[in-house]
């Protein structure tokens, strides 16, 4: 069986790779030339652990391969995968524009057989349109949507033992030709789950929702430990260990950041609007996420005593989260842009070295590791969650640093840990633990 992934960013690429994997012979397709030249040679342009590895086993295996040329990729495909991006409009509603672009020109030319599979997220109703797209053009091809639920970090993980499958279908014969595709995971016991094409596409939105919000809460309930003494790690332990609720989406932070969740509430909020449905929950998600970074500003400033005028911040972490290099609506955007507005002086250390956040930050200063970044700091602030960042020397970091204190945006630390290593420690949904005089 031959698949055919048109886009090579995250999901194409994972998806792309992995298929190979299961034994499939695959075509990326892309019509960025730099970035099809740079896979063709193994060079991955995103950071995803364990990814290398399988592009170069399975290029050297003659099963992955990479092109620029649509329209000769899908002529013998037995599967399409659409994986573009849909990124977000100035009104909030998913921009949709590159997913009719690749229809558009596969249309000519694919396999008439072929089953056309939409992997990117899009708002309910969008697969359906696209069937009649294709239809209106004389075109005739079981159309399938298929979301991903990759996590940016474990993304190969996530593909090769996913939680389920979601398959948006409307014949036997497309619910055949992917049970096939997916037959490897069938040794795992993976659900997979058969559904209408607009369910798919709305379990999709309602996950990811789901996920902001429950971040969002756990946000505001560090706010509130903050008020009255409690520590939110010890809460979020405690609503974890309810089956019913789960820890995970329970770490309190700066807000949520990345490809998905900021585009996909916003996309659900619109799609909502639009047919009269309120959802004043996924709403309130939104604005408190966006205030969220406000706050941690100020938390900053505060431990700071108001005041980083000519203060050297050492930041450890800028990606949106640990494991990647993306900076997509990354909290540390906002935070380190008003804290040089400010008059702070920033120095930058991301275990990822990010391009895409060397473009971002140009007045900073950028580091090769936690410990030279810290040297001579005012104030430590701890933004990605990176598992380095765990388990730092503490009484060493304190010889580095001209002023003790560590602002820990993550709350990585035990309060006394810190505080017996000599620093003063700010955390999130904890009390600010001050050095004794």
């Amino acid at each position: 069986m031959k698949i055919t992934v048109i886009g090579t960013g995250y999901v194409g690429l994972v998806s792309g790779v992995c298929f190979s994997e299961f034994g499939f012979d695959v075509v990326c397709v892309d019509n960025n030339v730099a970035k099809i030249t740079a896979l063709q040679r193994g060079d991955i342009p995103l950071y995803e652990p364990g990814l290398d590895k399988l592009l170069l086993k399975n290029i050297q295996a003659e099963r992955l391969s990479f092109s620029t040329d649509a329209k000769e990729s899908v002529r013998d495909a037995d599967i399409v995968f659409i994986a573009v991006g849909t990124p977000s409009k100035s009104d909030g509603s998913a921009d949709l524009s590159c997913v009719y672009q690749a229809v558009d020109e596969l249309a000519a030319s694919v396999n008439k057989d072929a089953v056309l599979v939409i992997k990117s997220t899009v708002p309910v109703g969008t697969t359906r349109a696209v069937k009649n797209f294709l239809l209106n053009r004389g075109v005739k091809l079981d159309v399938v949507f298929n979301p991903e639920f990759l996590k940016e970090g474990a993304a190969v993980e996530d593909f090769m033992h996913p939680d389920r499958v979601i398959l948006g279908v409307e014949s036997e014969r497309a619910r055949e030709i992917l049970s096939h595709v997916y037959r490897p995971l069938y040794v795992f016991n993976i659900p997979i789950v058969f559904t209408s094409l607009e369910t798919a596409e709305l379990s999709k939105y309602a996950s990811n929702a789901f996920l902001a919000m429950k971040i969002t809460f756990i946000n505001e309930i560090a706010n509130l430990c903050e008020c009255c003494g409690a520590d939110v790690n010890e809460v979020a332990l405690a609503m974890g260990l309810d089956k019913r609720i789960g820890d995970q989406f329970l770490q309190a932070g700066p807000g949520y950041g990345g490809s998905c969740f900021p585009k996909d509430t916003s996309a659900l909020e619109d799609f909502a609007h639009k047919l009269g449905a309120a959802m004043p929950l996924v709403n309130e998600t939104i604005r408190s996420n966006g205030d969220r970074r406000q706050r941690m500003v100020e938390k900053i400033l505060q431990a700071c005593d108001h005041d980083v005028k000519g203060k050297n911040i050492s930041v450890l972490g800028v990606t949106f989260k640990a494991d990647t290099d993306d900076m997509r609506d990354s909290p540390s955007i906002d935070i380190i842009e008003e804290l040089i507005k400010r008059g702070a002086r920033i120095k930058i250390y991301d275990p990822s070295f990010s391009k895409q956040a060397e473009k971002i930050f140009s007045d900073v200063v950028w580091s090769k590791n936690a410990y030279d970044n810290c040297s001579d700091a005012d104030a430590v602030v701890i933004i990605t969650d990176w598992s380095e960042f765990r388990a730092l020397n503490l009484k060493e970091l304190r010889h580095r640093v001209r002023n003790p204190l560590l602002i820990d945006l993550r709350s990585m630390y035990p309060v006394s840990e810190v505080k017996a290593s000599g620093f003063a420690y700010c955390s999130v949904g904890r009390g600010f633990e001050k050095l004794e005089s």
